[in-house]
């Protein structure tokens, strides 16, 4: 269903979105990319959720088949690859905000990122702009 050969379950664009999101880790991996910029495989395992290294591999491979995120060799050490966020990536920051602050309000617990959830909330758009500036920076930094 994820693959670009496969057919979707109905042309619904929730259903569709689902096909390559609705997993328990899925979002969690974009959330790690995005906000914690997280890069390389072990980072990602270092996640609070210890993802297990085969779904961590196939969410990866998933997530890249999708065009979610790219994956290149580390140019500092060619053993070493590293994944970034592409801009359909970043389109799914809005839904991963949403999200953060349905969890926070239901989840009062847990409001280590109550000023993230202000900053989106009070201008979504100098939000957005700040995240792509960020990792476009990043990006370039990168490939040099």
């Amino acid at each position: 269903m994820t693959k670009s050969n496969q057919i979707s379950r109905s042309s619904c664009p929730v259903s569709c979105a689902l096909d390559i999101l609705g997993d328990k880790w899925t979002l969690l991996v974009v959330r790690d990319l995005i906000f914690r910029h997280n890069r390389y495989f072990g980072d990602f395992q270092n996640s609070p959720e210890k993802i297990a290294t085969n779904i961590l591999s196939d969410r990866l491979k998933k997530l890249e088949e999708c065009h979610i995120l790219s994956r290149r060799r580390d140019p500092a050490n060619a053993r070493k690859v590293i994944y970034t966020p592409t801009e359909k990536c970043l389109d799914l920051v809005p839904t991963i905000m949403e999200l953060l602050r349905w969890g926070a309000k239901y989840a009062p617990e847990s409001d280590a990122h109550e000023n993230l959830v202000q900053r989106f909330v009070q201008d979504p758009v100098e939000f957005m702009a700040e995240i792509r500036l960020s990792l476009r920076k990043e990006n370039e930094a990168n490939k040099e």
